[in-house]
């Protein structure tokens, strides 16, 4: 079905994308620390891995975002030592090829959040499991993490900056790509998926360009991920 609609409305559909790359509005990364120690309890140490929505674009500072947010959550259980390794326009691939910045560093664990930007570039499904695939091992072997925390793909067809049938097309894409996450997840003994259901997406909720997070979402993100790294690894 998406392809015959691809097909069909290939032309305005890339009139679209060009359409907003243009005119979206340049979120800059926030500032404020992307490593640390803190807490009390059993030692972790913790790698946070992503685009854009990881290094907290749409957040004025780094204590609003998903590490700011999470971290602290994390310091009531754990003695956490933690890194944060993002970029702005990262595809897994990028990711990927970025590794080499984090060689030698061993980490407990590793979140993930990865795959917006494989959607917007259309990354084909299998193209990027094999490289989401090739990535965990990566991590695994370079850097001795044996638990992962894959978060979901966000729910593009809510996202206010996209028009229709962009958002459409875009949302149906990111949920396809975020079903075969969750089934490549469950096939892994060292990995969980953890869906994103944002609630509210209204322009309170998300960042000012209407394609990022907002301090509300990535307060429910954190507050998301604590329970999944609590039930996964302690």
């Amino acid at each position: 079905m998406l392809a015959a609609f691809r097909l069909m409305l290939g032309p305005a559909l890339l009139w679209q994308g060009r359409r907003v790359r243009k005119n979206i509005l340049r979120l800059p990364e926030p500032p404020g620390p992307r490593q640390g120690t803190t807490g009390n309890g059993h030692p972790m140490s913790l790698l946070i891995l992503g685009d854009s929505s990881a290094a907290g674009v749409g957040a004025p500072d780094q204590a609003d975002a998903l590490s700011g947010q999470l971290i602290p959550r994390l310091a009531e259980r754990f003695e956490v030592a933690w890194t944060l390794h993002a970029q702005t326009g990262w595809t897994t691939q990028e990711a990927l090829e970025a590794l080499p910045k984090v060689d030698g560093q061993k980490f407990d664990a590793a979140i993930i959040s990865l795959g917006v930007n494989d959607v917007t570039t259309e990354t084909g499904l299998n193209r990027w499991l094999q490289i989401y695939g090739t990535l965990l091992e990566r991590l695994s072997t370079d850097n001795g993490i044996s638990k992962f925390v894959l978060s979901g793909l966000p729910p593009m067809g809510r996202f206010p900056a996209l028009p229709q049938p962009l958002r459409w097309y875009l949302g149906k894409q990111a949920t396809s790509h975020d079903r075969a996450l969750g089934e490549m997840a469950a096939a892994r003994q060292d990995a969980i998926h953890l869906p994103l259901n944002f609630g509210n997406m209204d322009e309170s909720a998300v960042a000012e360009d209407g394609f990022h997070p907002g301090p509300i979402v990535y307060a429910r993100w954190a507050v998301e991920m604590d329970k999944a790294i609590h039930d996964f690894i302690g």
